[in-house]
């Protein structure tokens, strides 16, 4: 995908719970042997009520793929911070390969009601940074570990088998509110961000460490092909309309907000950025359309601002990822040649 290799590319599973299973299951194997194919990183995998197990479907990737690292979304919710741990390790002592972390604060409100967890949002990114930095302490030393915090305590808590260095996980924080800028600041997490026109006209410059950004491509050698593609795969859908904005009611998440916020940008060849996809449920980031190189030239401008991490949506084929690679070389050829 790109020779540079402080740019790290991710792509995201498909939402594959609702499917018939043999059908839900071919599909994941296929975007993972897609995005490996292309040369990305990893692969984000989902976690929420209604998804598949993510470290079962991280399971899956392993099997399919030779160096695919998944992107596993973690929510405290879920599971104690040490069986996280063990998680990671024992993938890691199964298939010498790493597992990337996405720590979550947020959901849906309904989600969290429904396991009996009533902390408010500010909060919950206080338990995650004692979460994360518990998951990070047990895979970093051999040493028993205790920690008394506000919301979690360990005594002499030691993990088996122990995380090699070189396999220890980034961390990634959303950086949408202030509260989620500040864990990720605490953890050295890269700060995940999704771009509103505002900032797509001109991303700026943070004093946090890495960053990333959360956005879907469609790119052609010919912006209107692009276009006219874009457009036939994501159609205005007044049931999709509907339904976001039912989820923007039940959610907390600060970049659902301010996403759901902004009208349909009225997008052309003019003007990349894209946000029908979002608005009709049929995606969960805003999109970039046009050709390789005017692509290109938006996602340099992010990488010259700080971003180094890129979580794509899920591809809609082989094909699909092939342009995207496409893009990402032209970002690489530009970047060595300036």
């Amino acid at each position: 995908m790109s020779s540079d290799t402080s740019i790290k590319i991710f792509t995201t599973c498909p939402v594959s719970a609702a499917e018939e299973p043999k059908a839900a299951k071919r599909r994941l194997e296929e975007v993972a042997m897609w995005s490996e194919q292309a040369g990305c990183e990893g692969v984000l995998v989902f976690s929420d009520n209604r998804q598949l197990d993510a470290w079962l479907v991280s399971q899956l990737i392993f099997s399919v793929t030779r160096r695919l690292s998944p992107l596993v979304a973690i929510q405290p919710a879920y599971m104690h911070p040490y069986t996280a741990a063990k998680m990671i390790s024992t993938l890691a002592f199964l298939h010498g390969r790493r597992v990337h972390l996405n720590m979550v604060a947020g959901g849906f409100t309904n989600d969290l009601a429904a396991l009996n967890d009533a902390t408010p949002h500010d909060e919950r990114y206080a338990r995650l940074v004692e979460y994360t930095s518990i998951v990070q302490r047990l895979l970093r030393s051999a040493d028993p570990l205790t920690f008394d915090g506000r919301y979690y305590r360990v005594t002499n808590l030691k993990l088996t088998p122990a995380l090699p260095t070189e396999l220890m996980p980034d961390i990634l924080v959303s950086g949408s509110s202030e509260a989620g800028r500040a864990a990720a600041s605490a953890l050295d997490a890269t700060a995940v961000e999704y771009p509103t026109p505002e900032a797509l006209a001109a991303p700026a410059p943070s004093a946090l460490g890495g960053r990333g950004i959360r956005i879907g491509i469609v790119a052609r050698g010919d912006g209107a092909e692009a276009w006219t593609v874009a457009r036939q795969r994501y159609p205005e859908d007044r049931k999709g309309q509907i339904t976001r904005k039912l989820a923007t009611k039940v959610s907390d998440s600060s970049w659902h907000h301010q996403l759901a916020a902004h009208e349909n940008t009225g997008a052309d060849e003019r003007n990349p950025y894209w946000l029908v996809p979002f608005q009709n449920y049929k995606a969960m980031c805003p999109y970039l359309v046009g050709d390789y190189e005017r692509i290109a030239g938006e996602i340099t401008r992010y990488i010259d601002s700080g971003f180094t991490t890129f979580i794509l949506d899920e591809p809609s084929d082989e094909d699909e990822m092939r342009h995207i690679a496409t893009t990402f070389e032209l970002v690489t050829q530009r970047r060595a040649a300036a």
